[in-house]
């Protein structure tokens, strides 16, 4: 009799979970795993593509070609380039002869606008960072902590049920007294519980992260906005013609009023715009799929959880709306699944509960732990 129960307390140290180390308020994440792939794509591609544009730049030399007349010397068709690439003004004629002028300016500054798009692109990760990160650590080590913790509770209670099974002269009054516990709620766990449904009457996190998705949103739509504005206005003229006829040239009469220049930058801005507008357009929906995540409770977690004594937050239709801080503390739990080490044993046990024969056996992680360590056989049969 002494080996099974010396076997018992060796099962029931060893289901003990470890206590946490430091290492675990450094290695929460603080950004899903979507967010976090966005964050990489929507700041990191105009960032290379910028790199490009200006390596594109560098190794070319000039970014013009105009084609000066013949009587030109190299030092003034060097003039003619350089002086067109500053001006960058198209001269034209409408369709009543009359002279208009069209700037192309935009070609110009165009790799330093996406420098501004990257700037943009990372300023809702930022409003996360600095305004709902320090509140979502210390909420989620908090609720890791208890959770884990909770289930260490109810696996020393049934440490301290076997003890005092033992010690009893009469197992009925030792079960009657368990079950009138179980009944008055003595096992449940109120300051985790009351946490998590406090968290439901709060909405500074979800009003961050939903602020973070619709600036996403804003700025994916502007830079291809502006994108569409280039295409249609500028990105179809890789051809103008030029006007070098002023200052000291003013008066030269060999000097031409117009002359025609060339982009030689032309068909890499188009690529480079057609891969940013394209990749940001695919992005959209993600942003999207992000901010109605909320709309949804994820119940598979606490479900699990409901093993624990008490801890019964769903079957007392405690959730409401889903646009609370809770449900978004919910989704940041899922991402940190592996620090949760309860998890993976209560979903065990929650597993061997839906596949058992007499599923009323297993109620609770108390009533799998009583099973294993022999206490059920003990059990009066009327109970």
């Amino acid at each position: 009799m002494s080996l099974s129960h010396t076997a018992a307390e060796y099962m029931l140290s060893d289901a003990l979970l470890p206590e946490p180390g430091s290492s675990r308020a450094k290695g929460l994440r603080l950004e899903l795993p979507s967010d976090r792939l966005l964050k990489f794509v929507t700041v990191g591609l105009p960032l290379c593509l910028v790199s490009l544009a200006f390596a594109r730049e560098f190794s070319a030399g000039s970014q013009i070609s105009c084609f000066s007349p013949t009587n030109f010397t190299g030092k003034q068709s060097a003039y003619a380039d350089t002086a067109c690439w500053d001006s960058l003004i198209h001269h034209g004629f409408d369709a009543e002869g009359r002279a208009v002028t069209k700037s192309l300016w935009a070609l110009k500054v165009f790799p330093y606008s996406l420098l501004v798009v990257a700037v943009l692109m990372y300023l809702p990760y930022l409003l996360w960072r600095y305004a709902a990160t320090p509140a979502l650590h210390c909420d989620l080590l908090f609720i890791i902590d208890e959770l884990d913790k909770s289930y260490n509770r109810s696996v020393r209670l049934v440490q301290h049920m076997r003890k005092v099974q033992q010690a009893s002269a009469k197992p009925e009054q030792f079960w009657e007294e368990y079950e009138r516990a179980r009944q008055e709620r003595y096992f449940e766990f109120p300051l985790l519980e009351r946490y998590l449904t406090c968290k439901q009457h709060t909405h500074a996190l979800v009003f961050i992260y939903i602020l973070r998705n619709l600036l996403l949103l804003l700025f994916l739509a502007a830079t291809c906005l502006y994108l569409v504005f280039l295409h249609l206005n500028i990105f179809f003229q890789d051809e103008f013609s030029c006007s070098i006829k002023t200052g000291l040239l003013q008066a030269e009469p060999h000097v031409p009023p117009l002359i025609p220049c060339k982009l030689v930058f032309f068909s890499i801005f188009q690529l480079i715009s057609l891969s940013l507008g394209s990749v940001y357009v695919l992005l959209t929906p993600v942003v999207i799929y992000n901010a109605l995540q909320l709309c949804q409770w994820d119940k598979g977690l606490l479900s699990v959880y409901e093993m624990l004594p008490a801890f019964d937050l769903l079957s007392r239709r405690m959730l409401s709306c889903p646009l609370n801080d809770l449900n978004v503390i919910l989704l940041f739990l899922r991402a940190n699944i592996s620090e949760l080490t309860s998890f993976s044993r209560l979903n065990a046990v929650s597993t061997l509960r839906e596949t058992t024969a007499n599923k009323e056996d297993i109620d609770t992680v108390i009533d799998f732990m009583t099973l294993l360590a022999g206490l059920e056989t003990t059990k009066p049969k009327h109970q």
